[in-house]
Order: C-alpha cells, then structure tokens, then sequence
C-alpha cells in the first residue's frame, strides 16, 4: 500500500467520523442530506459485497465493515433517531435521476458481466455523484455549517488522493483501471469549486456561503 491511498483511506474515515460525531454531539442533522448519506450506504453495500467470497487482508476487511456500518448508522441516526431535525424540505435533489442512469451505465461498461463485477462497477459510478443531493442541499439553503464543510472537504480530499494513488500504481506496479479513474475524476470535478470556497473563507473563518 502506498502513501496516498492510506492517506487517503484515512481522510475518507475521518469524513465519516466528522459527519457521526457532528449529528450525535449536536442531536441534530441540520444541513446534513439524507439522500446523499442514503447513496452512500449503497455504494458500500454494493462494492463490499466480496466480503462474503474473498479475503485480502485484515485491514482492507476492517475498513470495508466500518465504512458499511458507519454509513448505516448515519442513515438510522438521520431517519430515525433525530429525524425531527432533517431538513427533508431542503433536501429534494431526484436521486432517481442518478440510481437509474448509473445502472444503466454499470450494465453496458464494466471489467466483466458477472453479478459482483456489474455491482462493483455501479458502485464506483454511483459514488462520484453521491454527493450530488448534499452540494445540492447546500446551494438551496444557501449556506452551510463549518462542521459540514469539514466533512465535505475531508471527502473532496479522499479522492484527490486517490487520484495520486492511481498514478503512483500505474507508474510503479502497471496497474490501470479506466473505470475507477474515470469515475474519481467526475468526483473530484465536483469538488473543485467547494474547495476553493473552503479555502477562501472557512480556513478564515468565514462562513461558507453558496447561491442558491
């Protein structure tokens, strides 16, 4: 394992971590979108479901049940335990307009057509997009707190990293893969204009806001 995929592992639990810490010590998930916390638990579920048919090792069997109980325990926080504090009103983004196209393209372009490569592959898709329904959320109430802007800056952070892991693994170990590099550009592209509103004013101390 490389340095730039353990760190960026390591930004993508702090991410989650920030967001459950954030929802439990305030009791509340204000400003927090349920649906894009939805997509992510199904990106998990999806992509780890080799959990079941093959081990590599203990940390990557450690960190794919963390990251499959943690987003569902975001989930059960949000809709069930403080549900009276989501903004379902703020929070309308058509996730459906992602689900199915995502689908569709998991389908027709993958490594192999087989049931755990198709989920795999719709998984990697679905996650550069996820956070659609939060950035959304975001630009309609038009500001965030500085809580939340950590969390998203941690996960804007976790796939540039990635993006270094790539090249370091296509440079040094011959590895190439078209699909997840495709799909982690996507995802950082739609980080770009957050990253330069959190530098500019939460590192600051400013607040973040966005047009609606």
């Amino acid at each position: 394992m490389n340095v730039f995929r353990l760190t960026g592992d390591l930004s993508h639990l702090a991410a989650i971590i920030i967001l459950l810490l954030k929802i439990w010590k305030s009791r509340s998930c204000a400003g927090i979108s349920g649906k894009s916390q939805i997509l992510f638990a199904i990106v998990f579920t999806t992509r780890y479901l080799d959990l079941l048919t093959s081990f590599i090792s203990l940390y990557n069997t450690c960190m794919k049940v963390i990251y499959i109980g943690c987003s569902y325990a975001t989930v059960y926080l949000i809709y069930m335990k403080f549900r009276a504090t989501y903004d379902g009103n703020h929070d309308s983004f058509r996730v459906e307009f992602l689900v199915v196209p995502v689908g569709g393209l998991a389908v027709l372009i993958n490594h192999d057509f087989s049931f755990l490569e198709i989920l795999w592959t719709f998984s990697i898709y679905l996650e550069s997009v996820a956070i659609l329904p939060q950035l959304f959320m975001i630009s309609k109430t038009g500001e965030a707190e500085t809580i939340t802007t950590h969390y998203l800056f941690c996960l804007g952070l976790y796939r540039a990293l990635y993006l270094f892991n790539w090249i370091w693994r296509y440079y040094f170990e011959g590895f190439f893969d078209m699909i997840a590099i495709v799909a982690g550009v996507v995802q950082t592209v739609l980080y770009c204009d957050f990253f330069y509103l959190y530098v500019t004013k939460v590192l600051k101390g400013k607040k973040l806001s966005l047009p609606a």
